[in-house]
């Protein structure tokens, strides 16, 4: 089920990238998330924004893109001329906004995605793209000029979920969390499918990423987590033998200072734990025995997680 890795032109094998019949008729549906905070600076914006206006010039190969604006971040800022003309001249100009309430920014993407799927069709792709990275940045520009390869793996190669990963070193906040928090637990409560989940990303909780309407299909019809969804997708994909690939994003960050607190990232770690848990007990539950298994892997979880937070409590500081 491997499939070749992109935007690494070292790590990238010779790969015919001929269409196929069904690709050449699919449609890419971007779908941006607005962020939940609005930031006083507006332009990393700007340069999303610019991209965006080029999707939604280009009708043939992109619908027209939506944009997900949480209602309490539109009544945070109904005072602000800022956001209300940004909304108006370029968000709304470029885009179809989607006001949604939400809980978290993973309901976002399901409302996003939702809307998109019901207008795609068979052989379409859906792009999600966060809009709280610094794409303002040399880096972030970079990454807009290519950014669009990412669903294209999808649609060029018949890959059912691309997975954007982010360029970083050892110390990186999210790569901690990572390794000591969101693959540890996949260990324990995965063990197989965290194994090969690994062999294609680095970035299970990654916000890039792409998707085939079939699989998305399948993943609507699902419970559709407030957290961490990416990584329920990818543990969805392996479950049911989807093809997967991934696209190196380069080095950007959604960071303000570069790094999490150690608040946020306890925060992480306890959701990620909290919705393998309950995934492991909707997959697990009608099996014979399965409470005492469970109690073992909880206790083993629990201890993970202490683990973890002892750790990123002493590497954050």
């Amino acid at each position: 089920m491997k499939a070749p890795v992109a935007g690494r032109p070292s790590a990238q094998p010779e790969v015919s990238r001929r269409k196929s019949g069904a690709a050449q008729h699919g449609k890419i549906h971007p779908v941006v998330i607005y962020p939940f905070r609005q930031p006083n600076d507006y332009s990393d914006l700007e340069q999303l924004y610019q991209l965006v206006a080029r999707l939604a010039a280009e009708r043939k190969k992109y619908a027209r893109p939506i944009t997900v604006i949480d209602r309490k971040t539109h009544y945070a800022n109904e005072g602000n001329k800022g956001f209300l003309d940004f909304r108006k001249n370029t968000v709304a100009r470029h885009s179809k906004i989607l006001d949604a309430w939400c809980v978290d920014t993973c309901q976002m993407w399901c409302s996003g995605l939702g809307m998109a799927f019901e207008k795609g069709g068979d052989n379409d792709v859906y792009w999600l793209i966060p809009g709280d990275f610094n794409y303002g940045t040399a880096a972030g520009k970079e990454l807009l000029g290519r950014l669009h390869d990412l669903p294209e793996i999808c649609l060029e190669l018949q890959q059912d979920m691309c997975i954007g990963e982010i360029a970083t070193d050892h110390n990186n906040s999210k790569q901690l969390i990572d390794t000591y928090g969101t693959f540890a637990l996949l260990y324990n409560w995965f063990p197989a499918e965290a194994q090969e989940i690994r062999q294609y990303t680095e970035r299970p909780r990654s916000e890039f990423f792409a998707i085939r309407h079939g699989f998305l299909r399948e993943v609507l019809r699902q419970r559709w987590y407030a957290y961490e969804q990416t990584v329920v997708m990818l543990l969805q994909a392996v479950f049911s033998g989807h093809r997967i690939s991934r696209f190196f994003v380069g080095q950007i960050s959604d960071l303000p200072e570069g790094r999490e607190s150690i608040a946020s990232a306890m925060q992480q770690v306890e959701r990620t734990e909290r919705v393998l848990k309950t995934l492991w007990r909707e997959r697990n539950d009608t099996k014979t025995g399965w409470i005492e298994q469970y109690q073992v892997l909880e206790a083993q979880s629990e201890e993970i997680r202490r683990t973890a937070l002892i750790v990123l409590k002493s590497l954050l500081k």
